[in-house]
């Protein structure tokens, strides 16, 4: 039996002061969905299959470019992040993995092994970190990792990502994960197609050291680090390198890596189409990379990204395995409340998608009927699906309402009192 972290009494005690009234919604919910023709024990029991993976570093308090403004209770280390990470699996029931990034969450795999499993932690796909320099760094990554000039700072950064390879097999993780800063900031300042060749021979040498039964996921960003030109920049150069690499290499989508107003959806659609979709980092984005909670700013565009994820789904996709998890920045709020709020506004999408009418869907299209079709799409979304979440954790051991729970049993007071305050920081810009 897994440890808990938050007193199954106090758990017990919200869930009770709430159950009855989600038995009502739920089934009326029911009522309401039979009449479309649809099973809401059938949803529901999707719904509580479906997991996302936590972000270790997400447990954090984050920052801007200008500042960083510590919270209380912040984790000292990789051990405390796992148990923070297990307190967002206990009471949504919807986040049994954990990222690790490397060098941060640099230890020995045994004790991370133990740590976690204390808990019914497993380990998703293992992070790179070749966008800045660690402590011990012979060779800066100032002006680029796998795509730099000097054929040392290359084999530097290789030979970390083997290294995240080697640890993550000892943690049972089967996935790499590789972003890279990359980039330019002035014209000229890199010859395009040297620096592309140059991360295409590094990340070949990366590429022959994964396990078979491995994946190895490559982001684009558009920008930032590097704000002239960024090696990997785009969906298109991702494909590109996965079909590069070969048959284990994937294109792993970050919502906030586009420019404002990309069609996501489309580029999803397009990557399931061709078999190279590897998976998601959830967030939300106003302006940019802006690490947002999901769903915060535009919970629509994520229900249609999951259109197309259940639509490859339902059409049994060949090669379909996507990897969800969570990639946000918290500021303002307590990241816990965050990255619970985010696994279930991403189940929510995943819900809501599974209602949609795609024998409608296909009639409508057909007839080019687009006011239809899009009222179709539209009939989903806006349906409330939260009694079929709510019923989904507490059939699985979790909470009701997962927050309020969370502020019930007191656990960032607590973890407070046991963990050093730690000094806030500039960002370097004046």
């Amino acid at each position: 039996m897994s440890e808990t972290i938050i007193s199954a009494d106090i758990v017990d005690k919200n869930n009770a002061a709430r159950e009855a009234d989600l038995k009502r919604d739920y089934a009326a919910l029911g009522e309401r969905l039979d009449r479309r023709g649809i099973a809401v024990d059938a949803i529901r029991d999707k719904v509580e299959k479906f997991a996302v993976a936590i972000p270790s570093w997400g447990v954090g308090t984050g920052g801007t470019r200008f500042a960083r403004f510590p919270g209380v209770g912040e984790p000292r280390d990789i051990f405390d992040r796992i148990e923070d990470c297990a307190v967002i699996r206990q009471l949504t029931q919807a986040t049994p993995t954990v990222s690790l990034h490397i060098p941060w969450d640099k230890a020995d795999p045994n004790r991370l092994k133990q740590a976690a499993s204390r808990f019914g932690l497993g380990f998703d796909a293992m992070n790179s970190n070749t966008f800045s320099d660690a402590s011990d760094q012979k060779l800066s990554y100032k002006f680029g990792s796998l795509s730099h000039a000097d054929a040392a700072t290359r084999r530097q950064a290789v030979e970390h990502n083997l290294e995240c390879i080697e640890i993550g097999k000892a943690l049972g993780s089967k996935a790499l994960t590789v972003w890279i800063g990359d980039g330019s900031n002035f014209p000229g300042q890199v010859n395009f197609a040297k620096a592309f060749e140059r991360y295409l021979d590094a990340m070949k040498e990366i590429y022959a050291g994964l396990p078979d039964d491995w994946k190895l996921f490559t982001e684009h960003k558009m920008y930032e680090p590097a704000f002239y030109s960024t090696v990997v920049q785009d969906w298109g150069t991702n494909y590109i390198i996965a079909k590069e690499l070969g048959d284990k290499a994937f294109c792993l989508v970050d919502l906030g890596h586009h420019a404002p107003n990309v069609n996501i959806e489309m580029i999803v659609s397009r990557l399931i189409q061709f078999k190279k979709l590897g998976g998601f980092h959830f967030n939300d984005s106003k302006y940019g990379d802006d690490d947002l909670d999901a769903g915060s700013i535009d919970p629509y565009r994520l229900f249609l990204v999951f259109n197309e994820l259940v639509d490859a789904e339902l059409a049994g996709a060949e090669g379909f395995d996507p990897a969800h998890m969570l990639d946000q920045s918290h500021n303002v709020t307590d990241p816990i409340e965050s990255l619970m709020l985010s696994a279930v506004e991403v189940q929510r999408a995943y819900g809501q998608a599974l209602l949609v009418d795609r024998q409608a869907l296909q009639a409508y299209q057909d007839a080019n009927d687009a006011l239809m079709a899009t009222q179709t799409l539209k009939a989903a979304y806006r349906t409330d699906v939260e009694p079929i979440l709510a019923m989904a954790r507490l059939n699985t051991g979790g909470a009701i309402d997962p927050v309020a729970t969370y502020r019930a049993a007191g656990y960032r007071a607590k973890v407070a009192a046991e963990r050093p305050a730690v000094a806030g920081g500039g960002g370097g810009i004046v």
